[in-house]
């Protein structure tokens, strides 16, 4: 099935029983849900989360308990700027140097707590948390449909900051969960982890993207994005 329309199933679900969160509507976003801070808490139990002591986030609101977290409990959080529009396209959230983790958590306070950095200064990454509109229990996520996700991905594998060991993991309402068949092409991340406010899904196989897939990139993205220039 087309992946909009899974998308847009997914969206009109969330809103019509009830499941969606502030920002409204859901459509058109990584939608918040009911339980997300579930979800977090679940995420929280895992040997992956556990084991990580610098995490990249998305910075969507059904995230926010996990970067939340994360700060709380001393966790290093990097999160990309909108649309990797600047040389310096990540933030650095220390929770060494922040009073309030649960403001700086917040992405309309990352500018005030953060520092903005370019890739070259995240000394490592161990555990990626994306948002999802849907995912498959084999691991195929579904996103908004801008490929910024996978792009941010593929920009720290080619920096060497992540491999196929690193962990990438997704916190969702098991109804984002679909049993559509979703193709996964090679530019798409598979998820290791699914959490949800119910239980965790480990997807088996999944071939992650061994760096940027040029032929993705037009002349005019790669203009609207700076750090790529240096690849080229």
């Amino acid at each position: 099935m087309d992946k909009q329309r899974i998308r847009e199933r997914v969206w009109d679900a969330l809103e019509a029983e009830g499941i969606a969160r502030f920002p409204f509507p859901p459509h058109g976003r990584i939608p918040n849900f009911d339980g997300a801070r579930d979800a977090a808490e679940r995420l929280a139990g895992t040997p992956e989360w556990q084991g990580a002591t610098a995490i990249k986030s998305n910075p969507d609101s059904p995230q926010l308990p996990v970067r939340r977290r994360a700060l709380a409990e001393g966790k290093t959080v990097y999160m990309a700027v909108p649309r990797l529009r600047d040389e310096q396209c990540f933030v650095r959230l220390d929770p060494a140097t922040i009073d309030d983790t649960d403001r700086a958590a917040a992405i309309s306070h990352m500018d005030e707590y953060g520092e903005q950095i370019g890739p070259d200064e995240i000394d490592s990454i161990d555990l990626i948390v994306s948002g999802s509109v849907a995912v498959t229990e084999e691991g195929a996520r579904i996103g908004k449909g801008e490929g910024y996700s996978d792009l941010e991905y593929a920009l720290l594998r080619e920096l060497g900051l992540v491999d196929d060991d690193t962990p990438i993991v997704t916190t969702v309402h098991e109804r984002q969960i679909v049993d559509d068949a979703v193709e996964i092409e090679a530019h798409d991340v598979p998820m290791d982890c699914i959490v949800t406010p119910e239980r965790v899904i480990r997807p088996t196989g999944g071939q992650k993207p061994a760096g940027i897939d040029w032929a993705l990139l037009d002349e005019e993205r790669i203009a609207e994005i700076p750090v790529l220039k240096r690849f080229c």
